[in-house]
C-alpha cells in the first residue's frame, strides 16, 4: 500500500468539520466511516485498506452470440424461397435469356409475374407513396422525406418544388410473413427434385 501524504493541521480541521456534518446528515456516509473509526480504536487502521472494500459490480451479461447470416436474414431468404416456389423467379433470373426469342421470354415472364404477384399480394400490403398518376404535376414541399421522394432532373435551389411524377413509389403498410422454423435451413431456397421411375 502506498504511503498517503500527511495532512496539515488546517486540512485536518476542515476534514473534521466536514465529516462531523456529513455523519450527522447522511446515513450512508456514517455507515462508511464507522468501520474506519472502529479500526482506529482497535489499532488496526494501518494494517488494512485505507477505505472499506466496495462491493464488486455485478458482471455484465455476455451479449448473445451473433447469428449466422442465414439466420439473421432468414425472413428475406424465406421470401425468395416463396417467389421461387410460386413463380420460379430464381430459375428465371439464373437463365441466360439473351439467346431466346422475345415470344419465349414473354411467355416465361408471364408465368413468373403471375406467381410472384401472388406471393406479394399474400404476404405484403402495399400502397403508392404518392397517389397521383404518373405524368401528373406534383408538389414537393420543404422538409420532404428523401427516403419517400427522390428528385431527378435539374435539382437546383431549395424546396418547395413542383415536378412531373415519373413513378409513384411503393410503401409497405403490413407484413404477414410466416415465422421461419429454426429446424429448417433458410439457405435452401428450392429443394432438388428427383423423379423416381
Amino acid at each position: 500500500m502506498t504511503e498517503q501524504p500527511s495532512l496539515s493541521f488546517f486540512a485536518r480541521l476542515w476534514l473534521a468539520f466536514l465529516c462531523f456534518w456529513r455523519v450527522l446528515v447522511s446515513g450512508p456516509f456514517a455507515q462508511a466511516v464507522h468501520p474506519l473509526s472502529q479500526a482506529y480504536d482497535a489499532g488496526t487502521l494501518g494494517a488494512g485498506p485505507a477505505t472499506p472494500a466496495l462491493p464488486k459490480p455485478e458482471p455484465k451479461p455476455e451479449p448473445p452470440p451473433a447469428l449466422p447470416p442465414e439466420r439473421e436474414h432468414a425472413s428475406a431468404l424465406a421470401l425468395l424461397s416463396m417467389l421461387q416456389r410460386e413463380g420460379r423467379l430464381i430459375d428465371f433470373l439464373q437463365e441466360n435469356v439473351a439467346g431466346f426469342p422475345d415470344a419465349d421470354v414473354g411467355a416465361a415472364a408471364r408465368i413468373v409475374h403471375e406467381g410472384c404477384r401472388k406471393v406479394v399480394q399474400q404476404y405484403l400490403a402495399l400502397k403508392p407513396i404518392l397517389p397521383e398518376s404518373e405524368g401528373a404535376s406534383v408538389p414537393v414541399p420543404a422538409g420532404f422525406d428523401a427516403q419517400r421522394i427522390r428528385l431527378t432532373g435539374n435539382v437546383a435551389g431549395q424546396p418547395p418544388y413542383t415536378g412531373s411524377l415519373k413513378h409513384h413509389g411503393w410503401v409497405t403498410t403490413e407484413v404477414k410473413f410466416p415465422t421461419v422454423s429454426p429446424a429448417l435451413d433458410p439457405r435452401v431456397l428450392a429443394p432438388a427434385e428427383v423423379e423416381l421411375p
